[in-house]
Parts: C-alpha cells; sequence; structure tokens
C-alpha cells in the first residue's frame, strides 16, 4: 500500500467509457493511496448516474451541476430539478459549473445567466461550487464578488494567472492541479505548482479526461493522481508525504468529506 492518502477531487468515474472496468479502477487507484473520489456531473440527464455511480462504492461523494460545455443540452428546467435534487441528495457541492469562453461560438450571455442560477442554488444551500473556468477568470471573479459569494469552492484544473489565483485563494477557493502540470512546456502551471501556498491547492484527474504527459493516447483514471503528486512534489520543497497531507486535508476539509 502507498504511504500516503489522496484525494482525487474531480473525476467522472461514472463516465460510459469507464462502464467494463470501473470496479478495476477504483480498486488499482485505492491500492495507489486514493482514499476518496470526487464525481461531478456536467448535465440533468446524467444526475442519476453520478449517484448511482457513487453509491456503488465507499469514500465516493458526488457534486451536481449544468457545465458551461454542454449549453445546447441544458433546458431551463433543468435548474429546478438541479435545486430539487440538492435538496434530497446528499451533494457535497455544486458542480461542475462554470464559464467556457474557449468554445468556438460561445454564448457568453447563455453561460452567464446558467452561472448565476447555479451560484445562487449553491449559495441558498450553503454549498461550495466546482468551478470550470476557461479563458474567463476576470468575469467569473467579477460575478462571485458581485454575488458575495462566501462558500468557496475548487477551480478546477486551474489555468490563470497568479494575480488571478490570489484573488480566488482570497475568496476561499482552493486551485485544482492535474495533468497538465505533467507537461515540462507547461510552464505558468508548474510555476503556480511550485510558488502556490499549499493549503490552496487540491489535486485533480478530471479522468477520463486531462490525459498526462507520456499517457496522452490512453483514457486518464484516478490512480494517476499520484503521478501529479510526485510532479508537484518535484517542483516544491516540501516532501512528497507532507503534499500528500496537505492538499488531501484541503480538499477534506473544504468538501466536508468524511464527515470532517
Amino acid at each position: 500500500m502507498a504511504d500516503w492518502q489522496i484525494i482525487d477531487s474531480h473525476c467522472h468515474l461514472d463516465f460510459p467509457v469507464f462502464d467494463a472496468i470501473r470496479q478495476q479502477l477504483v480498486q488499482s487507484a485505492q491500492a495507489a493511496g486514493v482514499s476518496h473520489f470526487v464525481i461531478p456531473a456536467v448535465t440533468y440527464k446524467d444526475f442519476q448516474r453520478v449517484i448511482d455511480t457513487a453509491s456503488l462504492y465507499p469514500h465516493v461523494s458526488f457534486a451536481l451541476g449544468l457545465h458551461p460545455c454542454f449549453m445546447q443540452e441544458h433546458q431551463l428546467s433543468d435548474l429546478e430539478k438541479l435545486a430539487e435534487y440538492i435538496e434530497s441528495q446528499p451533494v457535497c457541492a455544486v458542480g461542475e459549473i462554470g464559464l467556457d469562453f474557449y468554445l468556438e461560438g460561445f454564448d457568453s450571455v447563455a453561460q452567464i445567466s446558467l452561472l448565476k442560477a447555479q451560484l445562487k442554488i449553491a449559495k441558498e444551500h450553503q454549498l461550495p461550487v466546482l468551478l470550470h473556468v476557461r479563458k474567463a477568470h476576470d468575469i467569473m471573479l467579477k460575478m462571485l464578488r458581485e454575488m458575495s459569494f462566501d462558500e468557496g469552492g475548487i477551480v478546477h484544473a486551474f489555468s490563470g494567472s497568479a494575480v488571478q489565483a490570489e484573488r480566488y485563494i482570497q475568496m476561499g477557493f482552493k486551485l485544482g492541479f492535474g495533468g497538465v502540470v505533467t507537461y515540462p512546456r507547461a510552464n505558468k502551471i508548474r510555476h503556480l505548482a511550485k510558488t502556490l501556498p499549499l493549503n490552496s491547492i487540491v489535486l485533480e484527474t478530471d479522468s477520463p479526461d486531462m490525459r498526462l504527459y507520456g499517457r496522452q493516447g490512453e483514457p486518464n483514471q484516478p490512480k494517476y493522481i499520484v503521478d501529479v503528486l510526485k510532479e508537484v512534489a518535484g517542483l516544491r520543497p516540501e516532501s512528497i508525504e507532507t503534499i500528500a497531507a496537505i492538499t488531501t486535508a484541503n480538499a477534506r476539509r473544504l468538501l466536508k468529506l468524511d464527515g470532517s
């Protein structure tokens, strides 16, 4: 067994690509030291699948939300259904939600409207959020300020600047680092992983996406979070055991996992 425990704070274990190997994935990840998994939803039609997947295994938590990359699939009624699910299910966060202005032909007005509605739901239920943000960090930060959103959350796959990182941290957010940090040319992300306060960082895989360097030809999986941990440890002065312990504690405290 591994000498550490790690929380994969963002993995899509429910995705159909894992149907034939899900049990094996979970077992291999646990053997590698993954002690807890967080599964975020991306569309309403997937909510029940996410819940059912989480119910199959101990130490798996889930979040429910409407992802900005699937705007064509969302219906206005999905927001009401999201609120109903959150009232009746033990969610650890609202997510995966956010803004994606990298998408071709994106509709910023529709994305912002959807995000505001979900931030309002999270605020009403005193839940943190799991944020997907691409090319929209300043707008996201502005919205969080305007809504006085103080429940915190995780900025998944953080790709912003050091200044933006500091603003998120001041608002109670943790920043998620995953496969991108393993790429030698990802200088900005690697510098942030090296220099940000360790109590502001959580680890994630985004399985099956966000593939690691050298593993681009295969779906990502939770056990590879150990490679992310090792990469971060190679950049920082702290020991690998300390990094594992603190990033795990960060996620556990923020998302109230394992009753903490």
